[in-house]
């Protein structure tokens, strides 16, 4: 047994060195504390991390930001990220490929709610229907203050709203798969309108769009983790942690084990944040007094990232581009990304998203590809995008929790003195968005901090 370190009067394991664990993180290891960050994981970033495939550094799964992630975007200049190198910003958009019937929405750099209305006014591929109900929709939500007398379904919510068929499918509906990967039927409408409100209903930045160039590791929890380190905390990964204990004097013990079966000893601590996927934040805490039934039940959602490498002279017409999905046909991107456009080394590589993807995760990842390819192919015009390269699927089959309407929801604080929860699935506005997991860290690492002053 090895022991790592002696813990001082104020510390705090963070277990899970996601988004939500460094964000918790780096806030507690600059307000003075000592952390240390645990993750059975060999790199940070949780559900959001980097991986190498055939010599690109890429991500488990492709994201978007938004100009509405403050907390993410604070936390990140704190851990010293350029973000003018490291984030493509683009204005808010929705530009379907020409050869298929959708639309091009794209909101120029004018003034709030300037940008929203010229966007409309230019928009082609809507009628004047569409239109007046995008307006109306807007209008009425803004009257409203983004605010539901009680919680519906999205598809509920559009029809309310009197939303257009076309309008609903090149834009609403998209945009619900994409903010809270639950389809419309079965999504919350009041989470859907907390997004639009910090987005479409603030500012003209608010709503820009954001693409990574770097990898999602690499971004933020990579950076955060070395502050901690820099601060005199540890950063310990590859351990996973087996289980919770709390003794006579309130102080937490964990064991854990190294992923190679080497047993490591750690000292107690004041304080423990889980910062883990849900499922195994329930895992720690079923052996705990009062927590066996405490944890309330999530489903899931899957989301599938297809990478596809072609000659590097392909270049899309956008960085980013909308597609028509339709299961019934095989279709299953609504997402392609050209990754060259954000990394000159990635030339010819493309990134197709498929969100809430139950579905897609059924079949054979060679037919899922195969699949993915044709759509490029009808979508774009270009018979050559039917033979990639290379291709490979990223599966994340619990990606995030299915975001449904009037879902209960834990706080940060516990029934247990001293024990946090941190995740996208805690208490919140937003769904399972890596802002969501960063306001959850920085909201627990606040909890910390208070339970602390107050003994």
């Amino acid at each position: 047994m090895a022991k790592l370190s002696r813990t001082p009067a104020t510390s705090v394991a963070i277990i899970g060195a996601g988004w939500a664990g460094c964000a918790a993180a780096l806030e507690l290891a600059q307000a003075g504390m000592q952390v240390t960050l645990i993750d059975s994981g060999r790199h940070p970033g949780g559900r959001a991390r980097g991986v190498n495939l055939h010599g690109h550094q890429l991500d488990n799964g492709q994201h978007i930001l938004l100009g509405a992630y403050s907390e993410s975007l604070r936390l990140m200049r704190k851990a010293g990220v350029d973000l003018d190198q490291a984030l493509l910003k683009l204005p808010l958009q929705m530009v379907y490929p020409q050869l298929e019937d959708g639309m091009c929405f794209i909101a120029p750099r004018l003034p709030a709610p300037l940008h929203m209305l010229v966007a409309l006014w230019k928009t082609t591929g809507l009628s004047f229907a569409d239109k007046q109900a995008l307006a109306r929709f807007s209008t009425t939500a803004r009257w409203m203050n983004w605010r539901l007398h009680e919680d519906c379904s999205v598809s509920e919510l559009l029809q309310r709203f009197d939303q257009t068929e076309r309008l609903c499918r090149l834009m609403w509906n998209p945009l619900c798969i994409a903010a809270l990967n639950t389809p419309p039927e079965r999504a919350s409408a009041q989470v859907f309108m907390n997004v639009l409100r910090d987005s479409l209903g603030a500012s003209r930045a608010a709503s820009d769009m954001l693409l990574p160039r770097l990898d999602l590791s690499a971004l933020f929890p990579e950076k955060a983790a070395a502050l901690v380190t820099k601060h005199g905390g540890q950063v310990i990964m590859g351990h996973a942690v087996q289980a919770l204990h709390q003794n006579a004097e309130a102080k937490w013990q964990l064991d854990i084990k190294h992923s190679e079966t080497t047993a490591v000893d750690l000292p107690v601590f004041d304080t423990v944040i889980l910062a883990s996927d849900f499922a195994n934040a329930e895992r720690l805490m079923q052996t705990l007094p009062g927590h066996a039934s405490a944890m309330p039940a999530f489903s899931y959602e899957a989301i599938t990232t297809c990478y596809l490498q072609y000659e590097q002279t392909l270049r899309l017409p956008r960085p980013m581009l909308a597609l028509l999905d339709d299961a019934a046909q095989s279709k299953w991107g609504q997402y392609v990304f050209d990754r060259g456009q954000l990394h000159d080394a990635q030339a010819g590589l493309l990134a197709v998203v498929v969100s809430a993807s139950e579905q897609a995760c059924a079949l054979d990842q060679q037919q899922l590809a195969q699949d993915i390819a044709a759509q490029l192919a009808t979508s774009l015009g270009m018979h050559t995008l039917l033979q990639p390269l290379w291709h490979k699927c990223i599966s994340e089959k619990r990606a995030t929790f299915s975001c449904t309407p009037g879902l209960t929801r834990p706080d940060n604080q516990t029934s247990s003195p001293g024990l946090f929860l941190a995740g996208d699935y805690t208490k919140g506005d937003y769904p399972a968005t890596l802002e969501g997991a960063v306001r959850s860290g920085v909201a627990a690492s606040k909890a910390v901090l208070a339970f602390l002053k107050s003994k």
